[in-house]
């Protein structure tokens, strides 16, 4: 019996209690930041458990491979996004930069205005997990990000970080901003762990 291959994909790969949108809602906690001149306003530092800290300007991050990557993407407040192309720094390449100390476990992004997200080190290291300029052919717009957006698209879309600023490299897991405010510390979408008591 032939059976289509494209038939119903699309269907699995929504995770349970989501529903699939060719829109991109814009959902974020706190004003979007505003810059004049990122030359002088930005940088990018990675610290915590590493052998030697390192900062980065934003023309040196900038300057570092890109790459590029297609996935699909589900926020905890249940829509799901398809095909979603994103361009790049793959995180191989900025991992390139500093020796992590082997008891790091954890990595807690940093973003703008304070905001933090938790996340498995080799959850974060995952192939084709990268921090994006660009979505679907275009600069990421403030409200979704610009300059620099996380993408981990096997977990909630919460994780993936707006306006990110560093990565502190942790022994023990600590809580982001939204798991201190009742979040899953995880977020499989697969699992629906979109809460602490998930």
């Amino acid at each position: 019996m032939f059976i289509n291959p494209a038939a119903d994909t699309k269907r699995d790969r929504i995770p349970p209690n989501q529903k699939q949108t060719t829109g991109f809602p814009v959902l974020h906690y706190g004003e979007v930041p505003e810059y004049t001149d990122l030359s002088t306003e930005w940088s990018f530092r990675l610290f915590g458990l590493v052998e030697e800290e390192v900062t980065l300007a934003y023309e040196q991050m900038m300057a570092l491979p890109k790459g590029g990557t297609t996935n699909d993407i589900h926020c905890v407040t249940g829509w799901s996004k398809l095909d979603n192309e994103w361009e790049g720094i793959p995180v191989e390449e900025v991992l390139k930069l500093v020796k992590v100390k082997p008891e790091a476990k954890y990595v807690m992004l940093h973003a703008e205005h304070g905001w933090t997200v938790n996340i498995p080190l080799v959850d974060f290291m995952t192939n084709g997990n990268l921090f994006a300029t660009k979505h679907n052919g275009e600069d990421l717009t403030p409200e979704h990000g610009w300059p620099l957006r996380f993408v981990i698209p096997h977990l909630y879309f919460w994780k993936s970080a707006k306006w990110v600023r560093g990565i502190e490299f942790m022994e023990k897991d600590k809580q982001g901003f939204w798991e201190k405010n009742g979040y899953n510390m995880y977020g499989d979408p697969w699992k629906e762990q979109r809460f602490a008591w998930d």
